[in-house]
């Protein structure tokens, strides 16, 4: 997998050298969404600075909407700094990210596998289409009708 670098300039803009242009942090994240491995280099010194932009990423998704770390959370995260289990705990957490997002693809795969193998799934395309096709005659005929009978002055 190619690494998408994206350079942060001293005014703190970031630029995206294959794209020739500015990016915003919500524009790096949906590079991540979307499955690309994202570096961020410091355009100056060359440093990778991803982490950096990675945290800032998610102080501002938990700062809007609903948040994903709990404060409860936050605070058990802190006590691992530091402490002799802090490696260890950090190994963990990303096995556990890691398993998470393998069992989260394993089951939609076969959630897709069960509607692709199911016969009732043909049918069910096949009456939703029908289903389609008689809401758009329906649709022309009532708006048809509408527009032949107009309300006149004799009407009312």
């Amino acid at each position: 997998m190619t690494v998408h670098v994206i350079r942060k300039y001293s005014n703190r803009r970031l630029y995206d050298p294959e794209q020739s242009q500015h990016v915003t942090l919500d524009q790096v994240r949906e590079l991540i969404v979307s499955g690309e491995k994202v570096r961020v280099e410091d355009a100056k010194t060359g440093e990778d600075i991803t982490r950096s932009i990675l945290l800032q990423i998610i102080v501002e998704r938990e700062e809007s909407g609903q948040p994903l770390l709990t404060a409860d959370v936050l605070e058990q995260l802190i006590r691992f700094y530091g402490g002799a289990l802090q490696e260890l705990f950090g190994d963990y957490l990303g096995r556990s990210v890691s398993a998470f997002t393998e069992q989260q693809e394993t089951f939609q795969e076969q959630v897709r596998q069960m509607i692709d193998d199911n016969p009732m799934a043909d049918l069910a395309k096949r009456n939703l289409e029908l289903w389609d096709q008689l809401h758009q005659m329906l649709g022309k005929a009532w708006s048809g009708a509408a527009h032949k009978k107009k309300p006149t002055d004799e009407d009312g």
